[in-house]
């Protein structure tokens, strides 16, 4: 297996001594209520207060700038003690923000994610036990009747979806600027598909970029006219189409380009497919290649992650797809995409790593 030097240091030995090992069992054992109070502590805007704070806040103070009562205040102090979100001083019994309390309410990454589990995924998580046994989303009947979340995306509540797009590109737009450079100042793309598009933000950054590059939209139906609303009117727009494919039929073929094409687009796409359904998709990207066609396959590849943390967050969203997605993809590591790039007759000419928020591009070729 492939690990980056910080996972080879935190998931080859134990790390914790045996009284830090127990106190983390219990914090898994309570980690619903955990999760839910210090999202609470955020939406109440207790963290905000105790970080504007000059010299800490007591309780009663909290309680007349909340308008909670005392005893909600006192729950949810004490329960943030013991989490490690606020620290006490007991003798002005004063509450202050800890620095684990600090990246709780500052860090962009983190905040994207309490919204999407609270939003998306949490109640659905309820069902992850019958989903891994039955190989399909089980948790996503809270929301519909849909055979996975991609289908009903376009009828989730205006929250959810506000939620899921907010993580869905939180990730993949911090690494524009870096795939951008790559794909139009190295490799000079002029016709690029866009393979599983959604809402076509990527699309308008290629053609505010670049202004020879035409852009095809490979998705869903109804994505693409989720799509064509928005991209409508804005720069570039007429440089944009769409292509109505369901990539999980099988004799749904990718559209051949007259003249070749200059590059394939996969974002944050394949890790939305079991590794059957990725070699299949692989397979119909192949048929519309030509030898100078390279496919851009951009993931948060778990293995390559420069900080750990980031890799807990992704094998978490692998779970994410198990209970709600789809129920048989998930976050990827770099042995199993090179597995399917492989036996979809592809290789893999390199890879560009640490892009963003923990992204890595694999230029693909057809094999020679």
């Amino acid at each position: 297996m492939h690990l980056s030097p910080a996972l080879q240091k935190a998931y080859t030995k134990d790390q914790l001594a045996a009284r830090d090992a127990q106190r983390l069992a219990e914090f898994i054992a309570w980690g619903p209520v955990v999760f839910q109070a210090s999202r609470l502590m955020v939406k109440f805007g207790i963290l905000q207060m105790l970080l504007d704070s000059k010299d800490g806040m007591t309780r009663k103070e909290i309680v007349e700038a909340t308008g909670l009562s005392d005893y909600a205040v006192k729950c949810l102090l004490e329960a943030s003690l013991c989490i490690g979100t606020v620290l006490v001083d007991p003798e002005t019994e004063k509450f202050n923000i800890s620095k684990t309390g600090w990246f709780l309410q500052n860090d962009p990454a983190t905040r994207v994610n309490i919204d999407f589990n609270h939003d998306v995924n949490y109640e659905g998580w309820f069902h992850l036990e019958e989903a891994l046994k039955e190989g399909r989303p089980a948790g996503l009947k809270h929301f519909g009747d849909w055979p996975t979340i991609y289908e009903g995306l376009s009828q989730l509540p205006p929250q959810v979806q506000k939620s899921w797009f907010g993580f869905d590109h939180f990730y993949s737009d911090s690494s524009f600027p870096e795939a951008l450079k790559i794909i139009f100042d190295e490799h000079h793309v002029k016709s690029l598909y866009d393979v599983g598009g959604n809402t076509g933000k990527w699309a308008l950054q290629c053609v505010s970029y670049s202004q020879e590059v035409e852009v095809t939209i490979l998705d869903l139906p109804q994505q693409i006219g989720m799509m064509q609303e928005n991209v409508k009117g804005k720069e570039g727009a007429e440089r944009i189409s769409g292509y109505g494919i369901n990539l999980l039929d099988e004799s749904a073929l990718f559209p051949k380009r007259n003249g070749g094409l200059d590059a394939i687009w996969m974002s944050q796409f394949l890790d939305c497919f079991s590794m059957e359904e990725i070699v299949g998709i692989l397979k119909r990207a192949k048929e519309a290649m030509t030898a100078e066609t390279r496919i851009y396959i951009m993931e948060t590849l778990w293995d390559r992650q420069r900080f750990e943390p980031a890799a807990l967050c992704l094998t978490m969203t692998s779970l994410y797809f198990t209970a709600l997605a789809n129920g048989n993809s998930k976050m990827y590591n770099t042995e199993d995409m090179e597995y399917c790039i492989r036996q979809a007759g592809l290789e893999i000419e390199t890879i560009h790593d640490h892009l963003g928020q923990g992204h890595s591009i694999l230029v693909v070729k057809v094999k020679e």
